[in-house]
């Protein structure tokens, strides 16, 4: 076979469903093989869609995600959705075109150093310099990205390498000797944790996105309601633990709850899960969680006390762990008091806005949308004041029904990512939520949803502004509004330019209807919300501060 055929192959072994990208000249033999295959491809109309498509449709179905772009421009488009999906642990294998191996280095048409530029930003990467190991370097590709903990993998491949010929030999197993993750935990730390949790009179746990991707939902409901302890999750932990339990505190950090924040900073132990104590969680970092001992839960060793220092770190499988724990737990700790402190801080700090306006309220739709979905929806956002709203205000129950860029904070992120997500999940309503200023950095893949007939519902709560950087212009620049207004196109008559179903509201009461009409559609909707121009995110923690001094009270 050549180089092309045997990526084709190779990607059929490994179960591949779908592979978005974008073609070039460093790809065209790939390409070529592709006219004649049955693998699902979706083209998107740039390859940071590409990617984030790729990134979406992994977070939603626990799969690795696959895309190919050419040399030169075609993979540097792709940095950014490699970073992304770096900073959040999501399994992606990235093919890209090179020019020929013996023009590499020469400054040839369309060349740059994707070993390079993505080395910093990669799980792992390769240059494939020979096809006799093309076949096992994609082996060894999906089990990097999709093991330990997870992330992106590139491979680079010139274009002799796609047109040489070699007979193929799709590897069955893959040991690779430098990378052996652990995925069992410390027989000995599992003891002293369970020893501990008994000991404690106001434990918390806090569960990150390594919950989602450890499968470990049920042990984590079980954990908590056995040994009688609240539970906070981080953004991208949201949908890891039912928020309709009575033990749930929502999120914390930045924009979490005000009784998630009073909670884990009065706590004497926090066992961590799958979770990283970035600088959102934490606020500042000496102040954080004084009396607290900590249990951290992950499978990366080198997020324990990278930032805050740990008393029992224990490295492994969050859902082995987890297993083990419970069984380990012979005496719950005695927690009623700590649960009646925590609802006496649920009835005065609840998450609240002034709803007693005919002017549409962005907290308003994300909850209609809530309510008219049963909150059985997948939820993409976009970041900024939308994302925030996304995560408070709908009610999460379920893992990976969340897709939302964490540690990068990547405008133009919800909607390409909503592709992928509507077309690993093709029975799920998906519904981007989305700022006017960040759904325009990708709101070309409004036609590749359109020709790909993939119905995602886009609701985009249009304030006129750059929302969160506006906020923070308010809160700390004494509303000197730089470059943060926006003059924006006819979302509606956009929408309808690509094929797509435009619905525009201006009216409070007309938010259900709109909202039925987008769900009842078998067709993308974007749904343009005229919403309350310089409504803020509350509760908010300014930068630097603890994360129990928020601004709060009513947005």
């Amino acid at each position: 076979m050549t180089g092309s055929e045997i990526f084709l192959e190779s990607l059929k072994k490994e179960n591949v469903e779908v592979l978005f990208g974008y073609p070039g000249g460093s790809v065209l033999p790939i390409f070529d093989k592709l006219y004649d295959s049955d693998l699902r491809f979706i083209l998107t109309r740039h390859e940071q869609g590409a990617i984030h498509a790729a990134d979406g449709y992994a977070r939603a179905t626990g799969k690795v995600g696959v895309c190919i772009a050419t040399s030169g421009p075609g993979a540097t488009n792709l940095t950014t959705g490699i970073a992304n999906a770096y900073m959040d642990s999501i399994p992606i294998v990235a093919f890209t075109g090179q020019v020929k191996t013996f023009l590499i280095g020469n400054d040839a048409f369309q060349e740059a150093d994707v070993t390079g530029i993505t080395r910093p930003i990669t799980k792992h990467n390769y240059l494939v310099k020979d096809v006799k190991d093309l076949a096992c370097i994609i082996k060894e590709a999906f089990h990097i990205a999709s093991t330990g903990r997870p992330g992106p993998v590139v491979i680079d491949i010139p274009v002799d390498v796609q047109i040489q010929d070699i007979e193929f030999n799709y590897p069955k197993t893959c040991d690779i000797r430098s990378y052996k993750p652990t995925i069992k935990g410390h027989p000995g730390q599992i003891k002293k944790a369970a020893k501990t949790i008994s000991r404690a009179k106001k434990p918390i746990i806090y569960a990150g996105g390594g919950v989602i991707i450890s499968g470990a939902f049920e042990e984590l409901k079980i954990l908590a309601e056995k040994i009688n302890t609240p539970v906070t999750t981080t953004l991208l932990g949201l949908g890891g633990f039912d928020e309709r339990n009575e033990l749930s505190l929502g999120m914390l950090g930045m924009h979490g709850t005000v009784y998630a924040n009073h909670a884990i900073m009065d706590s004497d132990l926090i066992i961590a899960v799958g979770a990283r104590f970035d600088d959102r969680v934490t606020g500042k970092i000496d102040t954080f969680a004084p009396h607290a001992q900590i249990i951290h839960i992950d499978i990366d060793p080198s997020s324990i006390s990278k930032n805050v220092k740990v008393h029992i770190p224990i490295v492994g499988d969050a859902k082995n762990i987890l297993k083990e724990l419970i069984d380990e737990i012979k005496k719950p700790p005695e927690t009623s008091q700590w649960l009646a402190q925590i609802k006496e801080w649920k009835q005065k700090g609840p998450l609240r806005y002034d709803n007693n306006t005919d002017k549409i309220k962005p907290q308003y739709v994300v909850q209609k949308i809530c309510e008219l979905t049963k909150g059985e929806a997948i939820i993409c956002t976009e970041v900024g004041q939308n994302q925030m709203w996304a995560a408070q205000y709908y009610t999460y129950t379920k893992p990976r029904t969340f897709v939302s860029s964490g540690g990068l904070g990547t405008m133009g992120f919800g909607f390409p990512a909503a592709m992928g997500v509507q077309a690993g999940c093709p029975d799920k309503i998906v519904f981007d939520i989305a700022g006017d200023g960040s759904i325009q950095m990708n709101s070309q893949e409004l036609m590749t949803v359109v020709a790909n007939k993939l119905p995602v519902k886009i609701a985009i709560l249009n304030n006129g502004y750059l929302g969160m950087v506006r906020q923070w212009q308010e809160l700390f620049y004494k509303k000197r509004y730089s470059q943060t207004t926006l003059v924006n196109p006819d979302f509606v008559k956009l929408a309808e330019a690509y094929g797509a179903k435009g619905i525009r509201v201006h009216k409070k009461n007309e938010v259900e209807k709109a909202i039925k009409e987008a769900i009842e559609t078998n067709n993308a909707v974007v749904l343009d919300f005229i919403v309350e121009p310089e409504e803020n995110v509350f509760p908010m923690v300014p930068a630097g501060e603890a994360i129990n001094r928020m601004i709060g009270g009513m947005a």
